[in-house]
């Protein structure tokens, strides 16, 4: 379910996904609903382009440290690529 940061408290969330298109946001954010998962969504800048970089607003998905295997997890068996860390 979609909270608020609040709900969160002082916990450093994981990122686990970029939505770059609003149909792909409102996607995945009926897949972490119905899967249980509490979630934030904010929106934030992204460098996008492979000939002309420029700069572009997504959908940043984040859960707590705890739901993150199992949120991954989910994303990858309905066709997303969660968010990699380097």
């Amino acid at each position: 379910m979609q909270r608020g940061p609040e709900h969160f408290g002082d916990q450093e969330l994981a990122l686990i996904y970029i939505a770059k298109r609003l149909t792909e946001a409102l996607r995945l954010e009926n897949l972490l609903t119905e899967s249980g998962l509490d979630y934030l969504v904010e929106p934030d800048k992204y460098s996008g382009g492979i000939i002309f970089q420029s700069e572009r607003v997504g959908a940043f998905f984040y859960v707590a440290p705890g739901d993150e295997g199992a949120a991954k997890d989910t994303l990858s068996r309905n066709g997303f690529q969660p968010y990699k860390t380097d």
